[in-house]
């Protein structure tokens, strides 16, 4: 049964397409989060499958076996597998949780600077104006959320515009598009596979805040325009944000004006993709359950098999 926690480390390699696939043919907001559940959750299963591998390889060796007091050989497959298992487990582990700190440590610094550079300029509301030369906007999570422009970008735009630069950005607050993409960035060092869906995510995030500021102001031209216009003006900014934070330029631009100014249309196949999605990720649980449940009660019977 070892070899069913194989599974949860091949899944990450369906969702990419799946992902695209979603963004096409469900609603952004949707696809946002269905993804990214999704994501979220073979992520997990990916590192208790690890896990699980690493133990087995520390329970073959004399000493750990000594500490899980097996008092009989620990049955799993033979040697051959389980030890390189272990050791490709462990370097994965290594590097996967390395790679966690050192984001969670640059989010960190960068969420602090960008709050810090929101609180030093005027405040409407929960519009922060920062004045800069660099013309930015994006939302940053926090309390309260704030709605960051620099002044550059404000002069960039019109009156119309700006009403839907700010509810673009509005957007991403009340939708709790930060959540979204922390879990993809979270997902995107625990599988090589997850980091390509990262983008959709933030595309799908992107997606969801256009067609709400559409709605808001009631011109998809007018909000495609506005888009376009934002994210040329701050195509050069280099503000520091952390990831979570969306910005305007984020995503391929061209791609989400052409979906604002194509005719609103019902999703295709929607029903079908998001089944898929749930059984990815369903069929992922399963089997690293069941394989962890397995590898528990074997180390039982090691345990107690001679006390009988």
């Amino acid at each position: 049964m070892t070899a069913l926690l194989l599974l949860p480390l091949l899944l990450p390699f369906a969702l990419p397409p799946l992902a695209r696939r979603a963004l096409e043919r469900l609603a952004p907001a949707a696809a946002l989060w269905s993804v990214t559940v999704c994501a979220l959750l073979l992520a997990g299963c990916s590192a208790v499958a690890l896990g699980v591998y690493l133990l087995l390889g520390l329970l073959k060796l004399p000493p750990f076996a000594a500490l899980g007091e097996l008092v009989h050989p620990l049955r799993t497959a033979s040697d051959a597998f389980v030890v390189p298992a272990a050791a490709v487990s462990a370097g994965a582990l290594a590097v996967c949780g390395r790679a966690l700190v050192r984001s969670a440590v640059g989010q960190a610094r960068a969420f602090r600077a960008a709050r810090a550079e929101a609180g030093r300029g005027p405040a409407a509301g929960d519009l922060y104006v920062v004045d800069s030369p660099r013309p930015d906007a994006y939302a940053l999570p926090g309390r309260p959320h704030r709605v960051v422009v620099t002044t550059a970008m404000l002069r960039s735009l019109d009156g119309p515009e700006r009403e839907v630069l700010l509810a673009h950005e509005r957007a991403h607050n009340a939708g709790g598009h930060h959540y979204a993409l922390a879990a993809a960035e979270l997902a995107a060092h625990c599988h090589p596979a997850l980091r390509r869906v990262r983008d959709t995510v933030r595309l799908a995030a992107e997606r969801a805040a256009d067609e709400a500021a559409a709605a808001s102001v009631g011109d998809r031209w007018l909000t495609a325009r506005a888009i376009a216009r934002a994210a040329l003006a701050g195509r050069a900014a280099r503000t520091e944000r952390p990831g979570f934070a969306p910005g305007v330029a984020t995503g391929p631009v061209p791609q989400r004006v052409q979906a604002l100014l194509a005719a609103p249309r019902a999703p295709r196949a929607g029903r079908a993709v998001a089944a898929l999605l749930a059984a990815c990720a369903a069929l992922s649980c399963v089997a690293s359950v069941t394989g962890t449940a397995d590898v528990h009660h074997r180390v039982e019977v090691a345990q107690g098999e001679e006390r009988r």
